[in-house]
């Protein structure tokens, strides 16, 4: 690539544009495919140990300055499958970046470690004696310093994060500022569409910079086709390259002794189940987890601009651990495209009156734990989401729409709208019992999206039971490692990234 390109696009990237032969082949000492929070760690972490790195990624390549700051243009150009990815009876939106930079572009910029008594359920259950919160301590004190995460300042706090800290407090609920991956927040909003701005640090403008300076080598619309295998060890990948207009511009074949799938807890397992690799356990693409969540609308009695300042300011953990709740409430920010998705406007004049008030709306980020009894899976050739909210999980996310409508209140709220199919508002605390326990457990009823699926490879020290050790290499395949959420065991509550990061750091650390 000349310094022109360089200078203009950010980032060394080969396109499928750029590609001029039929076949390629290439020879690394590393593969890694997808380039989001796990694969850019990781590729950073090996290149800069002097390890030879590709990273094939199968979206596009974005770059900062093309973003549209137009949510639903965005969700067609960086999102899988153009923003329609769903459950299989389709009342679960699960949302994946698809881009160089993966979902670490389009996501809130949250950051969390993981949960202590996660970690620990992690050692009881599964055997992971060595993820303990001491081990794993220096490996978030590293990617939080490399990415700028820091509590937000009260500047980049917006006036529903504002409402919503004053409604918790009133209520005596524990609340508490967000840790985001930002470098002086340029407050516009925007960070589901990609940040032109450049402040948020993801993957495209930190990690995967940094692993090109090293050596590493980026290729978007490659999509890995097969995993190599031979004798019990990983021997590379075979990938096409395809142009935007959908005609595939050549074949290629990339040869390394070490192979790193981090293409998300769909794109993962799917790779390995088409391959019929790792799978000794039957749990390739089972354990499927996703954080179900709901954006809980309320209408203010003056102006609120949901869509102004930054996205995410405040969060309530009161119920953070299973014994009290197991769900943690996150407010949040929308512009006027999301905002018309949340309730149940109405069609004609209510839907143009519901609109017109859209700017005394505020929300609330319903996140619960639910317990993986989801499956990824191929189906008559296309892949296949099987995930229904589970019975069992159902108490959770009632018990967080009955918290989130609450502290709308508490926050002054004059009417809150629940998330269903049908039109439900609650007025006051009087309300809420009856509107949300005669909510039922059944598809196409609540208006479900999912940032966070996890859980489709899980780690254990049984590789009876589990599909990677501790490490993140496959029981099956020396030198096959998985390197993001679908390695996690269970959900974990709380947005996923940090912990991603600081695994695939520890992986590559050891991989090196």
């Amino acid at each position: 690539m000349s310094e022109v390109q360089w200078r203009s696009s950010g980032l060394p990237v080969t396109e499928a544009k750029d590609i001029k032969q039929s076949a390629l082949t290439l020879d690394a000492d590393v593969v890694i495919v997808g380039s989001g929070a796990g694969g850019a760690v990781a590729g950073y972490e090996l290149a800069r140990r002097g390890k030879k790195v590709v990273i094939l990624e199968a979206g596009p390549y974005v770059p900062s300055k093309d973003f549209t700051e137009r949510f639903p243009e965005s969700l067609e150009t960086l999102y899988q499958d153009y923003g329609g990815q769903t459950n299989k009876s389709g009342d679960l939106l699960v949302l994946q970046g698809a881009c160089v930079g993966g979902s670490t572009v389009v996501n809130g910029c949250v950051c969390f470690r993981t949960p202590d008594f996660i970690l620990q359920d992690w050692q009881r259950d599964f055997g992971l004696s060595d993820l303990t919160a001491e081990e794993l301590a220096p490996y978030f004190d590293r990617v939080e310093k490399n990415l700028s995460i820091e509590e937000n300042k009260e500047h980049e706090i917006a006036r529903h994060g504002q409402l919503i800290r004053a409604g918790a407090n009133k209520l005596g609920w524990s609340v508490k500022p967000f840790k985001r991956n930002i470098r002086e927040c340029a407050l516009t909003g925007h960070c589901l569409s990609g940040c032109k701005t450049e402040r948020k640090q993801s993957m495209l403008v930190s990690y995967l910079p940094w692993a090109t300076a090293h050596g590493a080598r980026i290729y978007a619309d490659t999509r890995v086709t097969e995993v190599l295998a031979d004798g019990g060890r990983a021997r590379g990948v075979r990938a096409e390259v395809t142009g935007h207009d959908g005609a595939k511009v050549a074949d290629m074949t990339v040869n390394a002794e070490r192979v790193i799938l981090a293409a998300g807890a769909v794109q993962t397992p799917l790779l390995l189940l088409k391959g019929g690799l790792a799978n000794r356990s039957g749990q390739v693409g089972k354990n499927f987890a996703c954080h179900p969540s709901l954006y809980v609308s309320a209408r203010y009695p003056k102006p609120v601009h949901a869509w102004r300042g930054a996205m995410l300011g405040v969060y309530v953990d009161e119920f953070l651990h299973p014994d009290k709740g197991g769900f943690v409430l996150e407010d949040g920010g929308a512009g006027l495209a999301e905002l018309s998705m949340t309730a149940e406007p109405g069609t004609g004049e209510p839907f143009m009156q519901f609109m017109k008030d859209a700017k005394y709306l505020g929300g609330l980020v319903t996140l619960i734990h639910d317990h993986n009894v989801g499956t990824i899976r191929w189906e008559d050739g296309r892949k296949v989401i099987d995930y229904q909210l589970a019975n069992s999980d159902f108490p959770s996310m009632k018990r967080a729409l009955k918290a989130a409508a609450r502290l709308h209140l508490a926050s002054g709220a004059e009417e809150v709208y629940v998330p269903s199919s049908d039109k439900r508002v609650i007025r006051s605390e009087a309300d809420i019992d009856g509107a949300i326990e005669g909510l039922d457990n059944q598809p196409q009823h609540l208006r479900m999206v999912s940032y966070h699926p996890q859980g489709s490879c899980r780690m254990g020290a049984d590789p009876d039971t589990s599909v990677v050790n501790s490490d993140g290499e496959t029981h099956d395949v020396k030198g096959l490692y998985v390197a993001d959420a679908s390695l996690l065991p269970t959900s974990i509550i709380v947005n996923p990234q940090v912990t991603v990061y600081a695994l695939a750091t520890r992986i590559a650390e050891r991989m090196a």
